[in-house]
């Protein structure tokens, strides 16, 4: 026998969970079963009370340790059934700035939806895990919350689903590796004033006559957004948190390059690149990004904006 077949396959033998993508569904395969600390103990009555049946010849004692084993038996197949076709499905969270919480969904259900499942925990350490019922011939809907301490790429890591029910005796779990990532954005540096203006027109009048100045319109606050926009007296007469939108001017360009941010550090020039981006959108401006490893044209809308926060919080990642 070689070394090569005589090696054991530990992650084949224990049949660890892998990074899959789609509808999850949990099978006899995934599921793993053992006796709680309480189911323990249960055990050790019934051998207790076993042995002074024995020693008594006690038929009732004989009777009433039978019945119980039966229960505790019972209970593990509801144990093991309670998970067994459990079904998961979760989806990529949107793009959220570092320090900001993401949202990953999650969707429970079932391709046995005759019966009711009940105690369904999922647990994503280090947070206290997320208890679902699950109804006849329907799904429960919850978020997974991770906190995004830096930008970059964030992978929903692994996920615990383990259940208790009916009587606690047995702990029953599986693992899950969904493949969803949230994008992080930098955080936003302190207000700054952007870089001047590349016009290509001597006459300062918007693309509808107005000023760069000019007011357009009003719409909802977006995280990131300018504090020096927002309509501060719409806010107090109850009007809820909006921005200030002004028109930009016909022909400038604004080009947003690495070399002008005067952080000396890449994580504050990164910050300061995106206060940027976030500051040339709300203004309406046709702008682009200039990164050492990254070019994007001069251009404006939400997928605009999202293209350009996007390369900065990849800045630096292998591709």
């Amino acid at each position: 026998m070689t070394a090569a077949t005589s090696r054991i396959n530990w992650s084949r033998f224990l049949r660890l969970a892998r990074p899959e993508a789609g509808r999850l569904v949990l099978d006899r395969r995934r599921i793993y079963v053992l006796p709680t600390r309480m189911g323990l103990v249960f055990a050790l009555v019934l051998l207790a009370m076993l042995i002074g049946a024995t020693n008594y010849g006690n038929s009732l004692v004989f009777a009433l340790t039978f019945v119980l084993g039966s229960v505790g038996f019972v209970s593990m197949l509801y144990t093991y059934r309670n998970l067994a076709g459990l079904t998961i499905a979760t989806a990529s969270a949107a793009s959220v700035f570092a320090g900001q919480p993401a949202r990953f969904p999650l969707v429970l259900g079932s391709v046995s939806p005759s019966r009711r499942r009940y105690a369904i925990a999922v647990e994503l350490p280090p947070h206290q895990p997320v208890l679902a019922d699950l109804p006849i011939e329907g799904s429960t809907r919850s978020e997974l919350m991770l906190p995004t301490p830096r930008r970059g790429r964030l992978r929903l890591p692994r996920l615990t689903l383990f259940t208790r029910y009916p009587l606690g005796l047995f702990h029953a779990w599986a693992y899950a590796e969904p493949q969803e990532e949230c994008i992080v954005y930098p955080t936003p540096s302190a207000e700054a004033d952007l870089p001047p203006l590349s016009g290509q027109g001597a006459s300062h009048q918007g693309s509808e006559g107005r000023g760069g100045d000019d007011f357009l319109a009003l719409r909802p606050y977006h995280p990131g957004d300018s504090l020096r926009q927002v309509h501060w007296k719409a806010l107090a007469h109850g009007g809820g948190l909006v921005v200030k939108q002004f028109g930009g001017e016909a022909g400038e360009e604004l080009w947003l390059n690495w070399n002008d941010a005067p952080e000396p550090d890449i994580e504050g020039r990164l910050s300061r690149l995106c206060r940027w981006v976030l500051e040339a959108e709300a203004m309406g401006l046709r702008y682009g990004l200039q990164l050492p490893s990254a070019r994007i044209e001069l251009n404006h809308g939400t997928a605009h904006r999202d293209r350009c926060l996007t390369a900065l919080a990849l800045f630096g990642e292998a591709s």
